[in-house]
C-alpha cells in the first residue's frame, strides 16, 4: 500500500498532506457533556486513570461516558508500538508503574458504587520493552478487580505480548470474562497497518483464548484500503483458524464476539480513509458474521472494540443460556 498521497516530503514546497475526507451524515456523534460525563471524568483524574477513550480519540466517548462506562487503559499512555491508524502517542515508556493495578480496582469500585457498572472493558498499550508484555501487571489489575468488584463482568483488550505465550496465560489464569484482541485489518494490509504484529500469530493468540475455554472476541477497521471480499474471507478465516474442541462436549468452539467499525483518521500524518462504507454494507458484514459462526456481531460505522460491550456480553450469555438449555432438553430426550 502506497502512503505517497498522504504525506509527500521529495518536493522543495515542503510536506503536503491529502486533505481529510467530509464525514457523511451517518457518522455524527454526540458531544461529550452531562451530569454522568462529568461525574466519570472526575473518578478517572482523582485516580489518575489513563483511558483509550480519551487516547484514541474515540467519537463515542459521549455516549458511553454518559451512560457511565468507560475503557481504562493500563501500563501507561506510551506505546511502543507505531500502527499507521493509532492516535496513542509512540515511544520508550519510562517507568512501570506497579501501583496501577490498586487504583484501577478502587476506581472501578467507587464507578460500581455510582453508577452500577456491571461490565468494564480493560486495554493497554504494548510494552515490547518488558520482559512479560506488561502482562504480571494485567495479572494483578484482572484479579484485585474481580476481588473489590465480585458482580463486575471483566473484559480486556490485550495486546498480542510478541506471541509470548506463558505471558498470555498469565492472563488467561487471572480469569476475565472475555478476552479480546483485535486483528484490526486484513492479512495483505498488515504491513502498513500493523508493522510491528504479525497476521497468524494474531490468530494464534485467539486460538488459544478458545482452547482455554474462554470467551474470545476480535475486532477491525474498514474503510482503510482492505476490499470487500478481503473482509468476507478475512470472517471465515478467523473462524476456521479458532476452532477448538468445547470443553463442554464434543462439539466445537470458535471466535465468540466480532466488531466492525468504521476507519477513521486521527490526524493527517496517519494512514489516509480510502473509503466511507455505508451502514448498508455494515449490515451486510454482520450477516456475513454471523453465518460465518460468530454468535455476537457488532458492525456499524461508530463501532469500536468497547461500544456496547455491555450489550454484546448480555446477547453472548443470553445466547449460551439458551443453547445450554436446549442441549439439556437433548440430553434428557436421549435418556
Amino acid at each position: 500500500m502506497s502512503l505517497s498521497g498522504l504525506v509527500l516530503n521529495n518536493t522543495d514546497q515542503g510536506a503536503q498532506h491529502l486533505a481529510q475526507k467530509r464525514k457523511p451524515e451517518w457518522l455524527r456523534a454526540r458531544v461529550p457533556g452531562g451530569p454522568g460525563f462529568e461525574r466519570l471524568r472526575a473518578i478517572v483524574e482523582a485516580h489518575r486513570l489513563h483511558t483509550v477513550c480519551q487516547e484514541a480519540g474515540c467519537p463515542n466517548m459521549g455516549e458511553c461516558w454518559s451512560r457511565g462506562v468507560a475503557t481504562i487503559m493500563i501500563l501507561g499512555d506510551t506505546c511502543t508500538r507505531a500502527c499507521g491508524f493509532c492516535n496513542v502517542k509512540t515511544g520508550r515508556p519510562t517507568t512501570l508503574d506497579i501501583d496501577e493495578p490498586r487504583r484501577v480496582a478502587e476506581s472501578l469500585h467507587l464507578m460500581c458504587q455510582d453508577s452500577h457498572l456491571k461490565h468494564i472493558v480493560i486495554t493497554s498499550v504494548n510494552r515490547d520493552e518488558l520482559d512479560d508484555g506488561g502482562a504480571s501487571i494485567w495479572a494483578d489489575t484482572i484479579v484485585r478487580t474481580r476481588e473489590l468488584c465480585p458482580d463486575l463482568s471483566i473484559e480486556v483488550l490485550i495486546p498480542d505480548f510478541e506471541g509470548n505465550w506463558e505471558a498470555l496465560g498469565r492472563v488467561i489464569d487471572a480469569s476475565p470474562h472475555i478476552i479480546n484482541h483485535n486483528l484490526e485489518t486484513v492479512r495483505r494490509m498488515y504491513p502498513a497497518v500493523r508493522p510491528s504484529a504479525k497476521f497468524d500469530r494474531s490468530l494464534e493468540l485467539l486460538r488459544r483464548v478458545k482452547a482455554a475455554g474462554v470467551v474470545a472476541k476480535t475486532g477491525i477497521m474498514v474503510g482503510i484500503g482492505e476490499r470487500d471480499e478481503e473482509v468476507a474471507s478475512l470472517v471465515r478465516e478467523i473462524q476456521q483458524a479458532t476452532r477448538t474442541p468445547s470443553p463442554c462436549g464434543g462439539e466445537t468452539d470458535s471466535c465468540d464476539i466480532l466488531t466492525i467499525g468504521q476507519y477513521l483518521q486521527p490526524t493527517r500524518n496517519h494512514l489516509p480513509i480510502h473509503r466511507w462504507v455505508t451502514p448498508q454494507q455494515f449490515d451486510r458484514f454482520k450477516q456475513l458474521g454471523l453465518q460465518a459462526g460468530f454468535k455476537v456481531v457488532e458492525s456499524g460505522p461508530l463501532v469500536r472494540s468497547s461500544y456496547h460491550a455491555d450489550h454484546q456480553a448480555d446477547v453472548l450469555t443470553t445466547i449460551e443460556s439458551q443453547r445450554l438449555s436446549v442441549a439439556s432438553n437433548d440430553r434428557r430426550l436421549e435418556d
